[in-house]
């Protein structure tokens, strides 16, 4: 699939990776922001429900900039 130059990149968090983020930012998978399975963006990753999602932000100012959400069904 070709991407799409106005969607960040989304990628799958391993549960390694996951579980580093929540002890780091002493949050619960349900604090964190929701984005649904059936989000276009997901289309290739395929996640399962509960999995964490990491979207990387380019901007010419800040560079680049890390969003975490948590999947959801829907």
């Amino acid at each position: 699939m070709i991407p799409n130059i106005l969607v960040p990149e989304h990628e799958l968090l391993d549960p390694e990776s996951a579980q580093k983020l929540i002890e780091q930012y002493k949050v619960t998978r349900s604090e964190l922001p929701k984005i649904k399975k059936s989000d276009a963006a997901l289309t290739d990753i395929k996640p399962k429900t509960g999995d964490i999602i990491r979207i990387t932000r380019n901007h010419p100012a800040v560079g680049e900039s890390y969003y975490y959400r948590v999947v959801v069904e829907g």
